[in-house]
């Protein structure tokens, strides 16, 4: 369970200073797929940065299971995201001298996994094991990095716009392979997206505006990636 309370983040100071969150709550299940929706600067990509701890919030607590992340020092933040977080971008950040196996094992063996070449079969690149990422597709690239994420066998999985970048063919692709590996490993996922038709894929909708949550809903049902508007 993640825990979000009475978050603040502000950024500059003084006349330049912008707060980007203010007095944000918010409670995630275990095994919650959870969708942040907003215009650009309405703070749902701060919000994930704060709650994954890439950023520290001015005030206020993220939880994880009881444990206060915002009092762990960055050693200790850098270790709880190495052993329980996973992290999927709009870009890529595949190493371009490793082919796909070496770019998913750097993943693996962060959790000690050596089985990690079921979840290469699994986003169905099993037949690229040794190529580069120079070498491959866009919609193949982001796959290689959702295995790698996949590949550390995380609690929480942190995505910030993954299907920015695709066409919608090959966004459907990478949603569906995503949500199917979600439903097996029981993850909890928060995703920022601009794309509103891929709330109805959520259990939980969040909808942001000028720093706070005007908006949240349960879904009654999930969506597949094959169902939804584009």
């Amino acid at each position: 369970m993640i825990e979000i309370t009475n978050v603040t983040k502000t950024y500059g100071a003084g006349d330049n200073a912008t707060a980007a969150l203010k007095g944000v709550s918010l409670t995630i299940n275990d095994g919650d797929f959870v969708v942040l929706l907003g215009a650009s600067g309405s703070g749902k990509s701060t919000l994930l940065h704060t709650a994954s701890g890439l950023e520290h919030p001015n005030s206020g607590s993220v939880k994880y299971d009881g444990m206060d992340i915002t009092a762990l020092s960055d050693d200790e933040l850098t270790k709880l995201r190495k052993e329980k977080v996973g992290f999927i971008f709009q870009q890529y950040y595949l190493l371009p001298n490793l082919n796909v196996d070496k770019n998913v094992k750097m993943g693996a063996d962060l959790a000690g996994n050596r089985d990690y070449r079921k979840i290469i079969e699994a986003v169905g690149l099993g037949d690229k094991l040794y190529k580069f990422p120079s070498e491959l597709s866009g919609g193949e690239q982001q796959r290689v990095s959702i295995a790698r994420a996949l590949a550390k066998k995380p609690q929480i999985v942190f995505l910030d716009e993954p299907t920015g970048a695709l066409d919608e063919e090959t966004g459907r692709q990478v949603l569906d392979y995503i949500c199917k590996m979600q439903k097996e490993s029981g993850f909890i996922m928060v995703m920022v997206t601009h794309n509103s038709n891929i709330a109805e894929m959520a259990d939980t909708v969040v909808r942001m505006n000028s720093g706070k949550i005007v908006e949240f809903y349960s879904n009654p049902s999930r969506k597949t990636a094959y169902e939804i508007g584009w």
